[in-house]
Order: structure tokens, then C-alpha cells, then sequence
């Protein structure tokens, strides 16, 4: 049911016959349908949840594209963005998450997690004509 933000100025969505017609005639069709109102309404904690997501996945998409060097994108988008988060996000634990990732790196959880360099066969690697750290 995604239109990119260009589309959306020239074409008239029309989601529910989509997935009607999507589903027509499969086993999931009635429960799926219920299921989509359900999140469209947004009267369950489960639906906030699934938006939250949603509207998180962009916010990080554009941290990870501004980590690799196209910044520009993020700093086009942030008042838009900062909008969602003050007027979009359902949950609070969401509202946290936003608020944190502004000056995050989304590759700090592969630099600092535990691998080969600080944990395993090369944590005893010293590199050359560096002098080891005496405790």
C-alpha cells in the first residue's frame, strides 16, 4: 500500500481494494481484512506498535544513509521527520527510540560489539610498534 511521497501528489490511493484484490479467494482474505481495519484505526496497542515501526524504519534508513556519506538527505528531511515524531509516534517507548537515535551511529553496534578483534582469536594482537597499555 506504500506510494513514495512524489507519487502521492498525483495518484488517488485506494489500499482496501487493494488488499481485497490481493487476497480474493485465499484462506487469509476475512481474518487478513479485519486485521488491516484493525491496524487502520489504530484502537489496539499491537496497531501503535506496528505504525511506531513504521514510522521508525525511516528515520533509520535515513541515519544509515547519512553514516555512509549522504547526509544531505537526512538534513532535507529532519523538520518533516521531527513532525512524525512529535505527532505520528503512538507509544512512548517509541517517542524514546526517536529521541535517541538523532545522535547515534548506526554502525556503533558492530564497532563495539564483541567480535575477533576484542573477544576472540585476535584479542592478543598488538599492532606493530604500538607498546601495550600497562594496567
Amino acid at each position: 500500500g506504500d506510494v513514495d511521497y512524489l507519487s502521492r501528489q498525483y495518484v488517488k490511493r485506494d489500499q482496501e481494494q487493494g488488499i481485497k484484490d490481493m487476497l480474493s479467494g485465499t484462506a487469509l482474505e476475512s481474518e487478513f481484512i479485519e486485521l488491516w481495519k484493525e491496524y487502520e484505526r489504530r484502537d489496539c496497542i499491537e496497531a501503535k506498535i506496528v505504525k511506531d515501526a513504521d514510522n521508525l524504519d525511516i528515520d533509520f534508513e535515513l541515519a544509515e544513509q547519512a553514516a555512509r556519506g549522504h547526509g544531505e538527505l537526512r538534513e532535507s528531511k529532519a523538520e518533516m521527520r521531527k513532525h512524525v515524531s512529535e505527532t505520528k509516534l503512538y507509544t512512548k517507548t517509541a517517542k524514546k527510540m526517536w529521541d535517541e537515535m538523532q545522535d547515534s551511529n548506526p554502525h556503533s553496534w558492530h564497532a563495539n560489539a564483541r567480535n575477533r578483534y576484542n573477544a576472540g582469536e585476535w584479542s592478543d594482537w598488538k599492532e606493530p610498534g604500538v607498546q601495550p597499555k600497562q594496567s
